[in-house]
């Protein structure tokens, strides 16, 4: 398995002198998927879950649909994971042929639009529910902090937690990149057949863009909160699909964008 910290020299400063030290840092390394043969997109992620990684990009980004169509998916030495279908299951991958280059701070961007989005087929989110306690909200950025192995050592790494309609963190993911970190939490629900995630929330370290409510959409999230800012076109997806979606998570004060009505 490979290591997700390792340990580099360096020279820490402080009041103006300076002494040689050791610090530990979150290893960023490239991740090739490929599906039946195929390379379909590399992206930058720490090492860890790679197969759910691989897994829930596939999902959200609309190339697969269900684990059904997966037989298997095995990781190589060359840092690759292959995606291999089942016998009988047809994926179209011409259009797939430009090869997708994943950044680890930014999505494939493969749904430019809320329209694009839209006809991807993503699920429709259960209208008004469910319904949780606000108040259980400040709490979620502890518990996500409390759980993050990685960054407890580093401090630099995004997580993406999903809750349950009680408060209660059920699963957590670390990557140095904030989609990545979304696609193996989805990817883990993907492979374990419990989508679409209709009574969750999604919590997020950082800040929200497009693509990650992208994702939460495909996941069928019908609440993502997240201690950073959204985007207008975040805010502007949430409404259109009746997301409830929460920014600036601090303390006991956040702003809800969208989607009141599922909080009490």
């Amino acid at each position: 398995m490979k290591r997700n910290i390792i340990t580099v020299p360096i020279r820490r400063v402080e009041s103006g002198a300076g002494a040689a030290a050791q610090d530990l840092v979150a290893v960023e390394e490239p991740l090739q998927i490929r599906l039946a043969a195929r390379d379909i997109a590399i992206t930058m992620r720490t090492p860890g879950h790679d197969r759910e990684l691989a897994a829930g990009f596939l999902f959200t980004e609309g190339i697969l649909q269900q684990a059904s169509q997966i037989s298997g998916i095995t990781a190589d030495e060359k840092g690759g994971v292959n995606v291999q279908l089942a016998q009988g299951v047809q994926i179209d991958l011409e259009p797939l042929a430009r090869n997708f280059y994943v950044t680890s701070s930014c999505g494939v961007c493969g749904k430019a639009s809320i329209d694009a989005l839209r006809a991807a087929g993503c699920p429709i989110l259960p209208r008004g529910r469910p319904v949780i306690d606000a108040r259980i909200l400040p709490g979620f950025p502890r518990k996500l902090r409390e759980a993050q192995a990685v960054f407890e050592h580093t401090g630099g790494l995004h997580a993406a937690g999903l809750f349950d309609a009680s408060g209660t963190l059920l699963g957590l993911r670390e990557d140095v990149g904030r989609h990545n970190a979304v696609d193996k939490l989805v990817g883990a629900a993907f492979l374990e057949h419990r989508l679409p995630l209709s009574e969750h929330i999604l919590m997020l370290s950082g800040r929200v863009s497009f693509e990650l409510v992208q994702k939460a959409l495909m996941a069928g999230i019908p609440i993502v909160a997240a201690v950073g800012a959204p985007s207008s076109l975040a805010v502007e997806t949430a409404l259109r699909f009746g997301m409830t979606l929460v920014g600036f998570l601090r303390g006991e004060r956040f702003n809800v964008y969208a989607g009141q009505e599922r909080l009490s």
